[in-house]
């Protein structure tokens, strides 16, 4: 059962106290249930930022762990076609292509907790080199690829035989084109960026400086900044009053709570005792404003234990998944 309904008044209650209209959008990290930013969102968001109209002020409360690069890039273009100033409001975390959003906004509301995250991006090709053991295909970070072509210029590898080989040897590991796509991207992110930055970061050294910080000086995909280190790199961070932040954080929790975002999916826990089926809907992801209502990517359908005719070590713990529907619906 959706708690929009609870989630409408909080809503309600960040619009007024930010004088804006309110957007939320949550790409769930449950595990073995993750979602990302994608591109099929733009049509849904489309539907709430019609309901709004134009408005002076628009707040996009966020919570991701990143996505696609270009429909990050096309949701930050079109929400401020709709309004004269945006901000994006993160309580806990908006990371990768949520950071890039972030950037594009005129202001950002951190809670203490919250975190940006590099901006570099994982290429995720059909032409990805194999997982060992395994049919799915590693995505390939675009900086560690650069970060080991520098370290090689380091070594005094950066022409002749030694030079050729290496990139050889690259190309035999990470197909060509994945590389070139890896090339393209790495000048894409540094295009976008700083077209994003100059929303809320005047001074262009100050810009190139963020952009190489969160491209490579990071050192690692997996770091986490802070609001006082985004303040201190040059972003325009507010905190909230202790008001505010009771708000968010009571928004939040409905959201780990109905989204079970803090338990690891076992689709065993799903039975009742000694059913052998089960029917399921488990919420994913969630676009809602208070005019349009709730927008979730939902996954639902039919759990069977030990389907016939399939043979396993550990019969109990065998579970079929006959999914009948996934993909965006209004609640």
């Amino acid at each position: 059962m959706s708690s929009f309904h609870k989630r409408k008044g909080l809503l309600n209650k960040i619009a007024k106290a930010r004088s804006s209209s309110v957007i939320s959008y949550i790409t769930g990290d449950r595990r073995q249930l993750e979602t990302q930013i994608s591109p099929e969102v733009i049509d849904i968001f489309v539907e709430h930022l019609d309901d709004i109209g134009p408005t002076k002020r628009i707040s996009l409360v966020l919570y991701t762990l990143g996505g696609n690069t270009a429909a990050a890039w096309r949701l930050i273009n079109l929400l401020h076609t709709f309004c004269d100033e945006l901000e994006v409001i993160i309580p806990s975390k908006a990371l990768s292509a949520g950071t890039l959003i972030s950037l594009g906004a005129t202001k950002i509301i951190m809670t203490k907790q919250a975190a940006l995250g590099p901006i570099d991006p994982s290429i995720n090709h059909p032409l990805n080199p194999l997982i060992p053991g395994s049919q799915a295909r590693s995505p390939v970070s675009v900086e560690a690829v650069r970060g080991y072509l520098d370290a090689a210029k380091e070594l005094g590898i950066d022409n002749g035989e030694s030079a050729t080989k290496l990139l050889v040897d690259l190309s035999n590991k990470v197909h060509p084109l994945v590389l070139g796509e890896i090339f393209r991207s790495q000048s894409q992110i540094r295009f976008l960026a700083k077209k994003l930055l100059k929303k809320q970061v005047k001074d262009e050294k100050k810009i190139d400086a963020i952009i190489d910080f969160l491209c490579a000086e990071s050192g690692s995909h997996d770091y986490t900044i802070n609001r006082r280190e985004a303040r201190e790199l040059g972003l325009n961070i507010e905190n909230p009053s202790d008001s505010f932040y009771s708000i968010l954080r009571e928004l939040h929790l409905s959201y780990v709570n109905e989204f079970k975002l803090l338990e690891p999916f076992d689709p065993w826990n799903l039975f009742p005792s000694e059913h052998l089926t089960v029917d399921y809907r488990l919420p994913r992801a969630a676009i809602e404003s208070c005019k349009t209502g709730s927008h979730q990517y939902i996954s639902e359908g039919t759990l069977s234990k030990n389907p016939a005719g399939q043979e396993t070590p550990d019969p109990n713990r065998v579970v079929n998944d006959r999914r009948n529907f996934e993909g965006w619906r209004k609640i």
